[in-house]
Order: C-alpha cells, then sequence, then structure tokens
C-alpha cells in the first residue's frame, strides 16, 4: 500500500474503522465451535483479546520503530501469549536486518539468559521463526559482569555475535528465574549504530500500517493457539513431545524441549504428572488455561520448576494438579479451573524422557506411595 494511499485511509477514517473490524472479527476465535462454550472461559477469552490487542498497540504503533528500539515487556502478570513461562522475565524489541545494534548491559544472577532474532511475527505473512540465537552461556563477559553483543547479519571480530538475517523485524530476551525471591535479572540496554540520532515526525504511512499489523497480530495469535489447543484437547490428561518445528515457528527457545496437554478434571479428581528429571539447565511444569495464558500466578501456586519441586526418595518427581490442595507436596492449583492446556520444559537437557500421567480421587492422593 502507497503513502498516498495510506495518508488517504487516515484521513477518511477507513484506516480506524479497518481496525475496529479486524479487533470484532477477532472475537469470532472465542466463539468458534471448538473453543469451550461456558461463561467463565468465554469471559477469559474475552478478557484475553483486550489483553492481546494492548501488546499489539504497543508492539505496532508505540515501539515499532526498528531505527530506534526499545526493550519492553511484551508478556507478563497481565499480558499472557503461548504457555508464558511464570519464571520468564520476557523482553522485546522491533529491530531490522538492515542495520546493526548493540546490546550492553549486565550479566546479574538470573539462573539462565537467551537472546533471539526472529523473521515474522504471529499475524504476518510469510515466513516466521528464528534468524538467530544466543546463550549467556556462549557469551564473552567481563569479570564485573558487563558485556556487549552485537546484532548484525555478518560475524564482527571478536565481539558476541547475535545473528541476524536481511528479514529479521524483532529481538526477544529470556530471562529465566530459577529463586525469583534471590535472583538479580540483566540490566540491558539496546541501541542502533548507524543513521539519525532522534525519530522523524509521525507519518500517516506509519500509523495506517501499525493498525493493520496490530489487528492481524490479534486475530493471528488467537487463532493459532486456540488451533493449539483444540488439537491437545484431543487427548486429554496426557502431555505428550511437542513437535520442536511448530515451537520453532512460534518463536520458541532452541535450547528447550515442550511437552505441551490439556487437563479436563472433575472438582474431586487430580492428576498426577511424574517423571525422572534429566540432567539439565531447568525445568518447568505449569498451568494454562484454554487460551494458552498461564494462569495467575501472582495468586495460586500454578507453576513448578527444578528448583521448587521436591523430588522423591528415588529421584523422581510427582505432580499433583487438582482444584483443591490435597494436603502434599508439589500440589498445582487450578485456580479455579476444570479445564486447560499444560507445558512441561526441559531446558539444554541431556535426555527427553516422557512424563507419565493418570487421574485419581483427590481424596485418594495423600494414600499413594
Amino acid at each position: 500500500m502507497s503513502d498516498t494511499e495510506s495518508e488517504r485511509r487516515i484521513l477518511d477514517g477507513t484506516a480506524w474503522s479497518d481496525f475496529c473490524d479486524a479487533l470484532k472479527r477477532a472475537g469470532d476465535v472465542v466463539l468458534r465451535p471448538g473453543s469451550p462454550m461456558d461463561a467463565f472461559d468465554r469471559a477469559e477469552g474475552f478478557r484475553y483479546l483486550s489483553r492481546l490487542a494492548r501488546v499489539a498497540l504497543e508492539s505496532y504503533i508505540e515501539f515499532a520503530d526498528p531505527l530506534f528500539p526499545v526493550l519492553r515487556r511484551p508478556a507478563h502478570e497481565t499480558v499472557k501469549i503461548g504457555a508464558d513461562n511464570p519464571d520468564n522475565y520476557y523482553q522485546s524489541a522491533a529491530i531490522s536486518g538492515a542495520h546493526e545494534y548493540r546490546l550492553s548491559g549486565t550479566r546479574g544472577t538470573v539462573h539462565y539468559l537467551g537472546f533471539g532474532t526472529y523473521a515474522g511475527s504471529y499475524g504476518s505473512q510469510g515466513r516466521r521463526g528464528q534468524t538467530g540465537y544466543l546463550d549467556a552461556r556462549e557469551m564473552q563477559i567481563a569479570p564485573d559482569g558487563s558485556f556487549e553483543v552485537i546484532l548484525a547479519c555478518r560475524e564482527p571480530a571478536g565481539k558476541n555475535w547475535l545473528r541476524m538475517e536481511p528479514d529479521t523485524s524483532s529481538l526477544i530476551v529470556r530471562q529465566t528465574f530459577e529463586d525469583r525471591a534471590h535472583e538479580r535479572i540483566a540490566e540491558l540496554r539496546l541501541e542502533r549504530l548507524d543513521g539519525a540520532e532522534k525519530p522523524a515526525p509521525l507519518t500517516p504511512a506509519f500509523v495506517d500500517r501499525g493498525l493493520q499489523a496490530a489487528a492481524a497480530y490479534v486475530h493471528g495469535t488467537a487463532a493459532l493457539f486456540a488451533d493449539w489447543a483444540e488439537g491437545f484437547a484431543r487427548r486429554t490428561n496426557e502431555l505428550p513431545k511437542f513437535d520442536p518445528a511448530l515451537a520453532a515457528a512460534a518463536h520458541g527457545d532452541p535450547n528447550i524441549v515442550y511437552y505441551h496437554g490439556y487437563f479436563e478434571l472433575a472438582d474431586d479428581e487430580a492428576l498426577l504428572v511424574e517423571f525422572v528429571p534429566p540432567r539439565c539447565e531447568y525445568w518447568n511444569f505449569q498451568l494454562n488455561n484454554h487460551w494458552m495464558e498461564s494462569l495467575d500466578y501472582r495468586w495460586h501456586q500454578i507453576a513448578l520448576n527444578h528448583f521448587g519441586a521436591k523430588a522423591r526418595p528415588d529421584g523422581s518427581v510427582r505432580l499433583v494438579v487438582s482444584l483443591r490442595d490435597p494436603g502434599v507436596p508439589n500440589w498445582l492449583d487450578t485456580a479455579g479451573h476444570r479445564r486447560g492446556t499444560m507445558c512441561l520444559r526441559w531446558v539444554g537437557a541431556s535426555e527427553h524422557p516422557d512424563p507419565a500421567t493418570r487421574v485419581v480421587k483427590t481424596a485418594d492422593v495423600a494414600k499413594l506411595d
């Protein structure tokens, strides 16, 4: 679409009308036959769309200029997307493979730190996936914890390099806590290495295209993860390994092997998830709603990781998912949900054991060996 056409769309209001119409159509994802039909899950679905709209406008209007990138939080306590990890401090920024950038800061003490560059978004057409990845364990870091990373299509000599490709459009940072109460995140600064010092004035084309991209993101994100959830729901209360290619296309971390499933429990039932953890950098298990938003971890114990979970004498772990507390270790609170999705992650694992699952009566959990 030409700049002239965008100016016309701004002047006559078409840009805004199209944006509003597209948001309305996104509601069809919540109402489609495969989605839950009770008022509780639908209310969460419409709240989910409002959250996606909020983050989409930030992504494609407020912080969309790759010439002046800003690290921001795209997922957090009130914006939840695609089984977002409660242990993660997510950051992202708009960048472009046509430029080079410097990411600098101090390492902090957070357990895991990873940087990824990506092409496309959940609502975009064409290629979508990772264009480069750098784990802090691979980086040169000064004794005082300071470091610099160059983001570029060509590798710089003697420096930490995060690869980009010509169609790279975003940077995603994952900072993963082992013990959130006692760890400190990395302090980061992102800057472009070439060009003007101040942004140019706003243009009609920027707003028109930003509104279109934001609307596409809302619908694309909602539809993508609704498709996933409906697929998981065909095998309730199981936790199979997820296709790595699909995870990569959805901007997953290449160091992670994911297991996704769908729980559906009566009020008096509990789901047991049992496994022997492999040697790995980190693992966690979490509960999400149907829309693949992590449940509210501010007020409920909906996730456990390798640090917080209690192992049995033989090294195995049993997690218990239920509406009510059965009075045993490793209870995960469904926070009033009788159905939803769930996710297990192995990060940097030497092997990938499949977890076992079974449903029992909550009253019987304490009697199990």
